[in-house]
């Protein structure tokens, strides 16, 4: 009798076991997707590499990869990739398992294996993106030249805080989500020459292309306004830094 229900016991824990990762599964691929926008003009100049969005020229001594905040599609960042690509950088987007970059945070590893003409490369990335991004550089440190932290923040870390490593922190005023009390609260874990910039009106979602997002604040600027800003803060940062000749 106490092994009949001992089995059941078990066959009741396996099924909610299966229910919880289908219920997971599913969320995780209600994703938010790439929007259209009348100020935001798009050449869709980019090839494809495996799980890759790549923009740029590929013989570019310096590249960006940008992971995309969670459920975020990649598409969504093509704007930001477009035009800091035309700033003689190769931009890469990828594609992550489960639509949540920190379960894929070296995916950095197939890009920096494959393209090796590239000098330095900065890793990126916006919200869970960025955390990812940080979890690479501080596992990685001999492999990149430069973090962008977008409406994001480094977790605690054992190699970040005690680097030179350069550090571009760009956050938005009206953030509902990454908000400037968690990123001074996280500073601690990130170089002591890391730089901060806060765009003015700009909330979380507008760090990327694809509308509003819950718990998020309503921006005071237009996305347009927000993802230029994106772009001339990392633009001026990489060239103070002569990755971009």
């Amino acid at each position: 009798m106490k092994k009949i229900f001992n089995k059941k016991v078990l066959l009741a824990l396996l099924i909610v076991i299966l229910l919880a990762f289908s219920a997971f599964f599913v969320w995780t691929q209600i994703t938010y997707e790439a929007i259209d926008d009348p100020a935001i003009k798009m050449d869709n100049k980019y090839s494809k590499d495996g799980d890759w969005l790549i923009y740029g020229d590929k013989d570019s001594t310096t590249g960006i990869i940008l992971y995309p905040g969670a459920k975020v599609e990649p598409e969504a960042y093509g704007y930001l990739a477009q035009e800091l690509a035309k700033n003689n950088m190769l931009v890469a987007i990828p594609n992550v398992t489960l639509n949540l970059p920190i379960f894929d945070y070296s995916k950095a590893d197939e890009l920096i294996g494959e393209y090796k003409g590239v000098e330095n490369w900065i890793l990126g990335g916006h919200s869970m993106g960025g955390a990812a991004a940080a979890m690479y550089a501080d596992k990685n440190i001999d492999k990149v030249q430069g973090l962008v932290l977008l409406g994001s923040y480094a977790a605690e870390n054992e190699t970040l805080s005690s680097s030179s490593l350069p550090v571009l922190s760009i956050s938005g005023s009206e953030d509902g989500l990454s908000t400037q009390a968690k990123i001074k609260e996280n500073k601690p874990y990130l170089p002591d020459t890391a730089e901060y910039v806060e765009i003015a009106g700009g909330n979380h979602a507008q760090f990327g292309v694809y509308g509003e997002q819950s718990g998020d604040n309503e921006a005071k600027i237009s996305v347009k306004e927000q993802q230029d800003s994106i772009v001339d803060n990392i633009e001026k940062w990489a060239e103070e830094h002569n990755w971009t000749k």
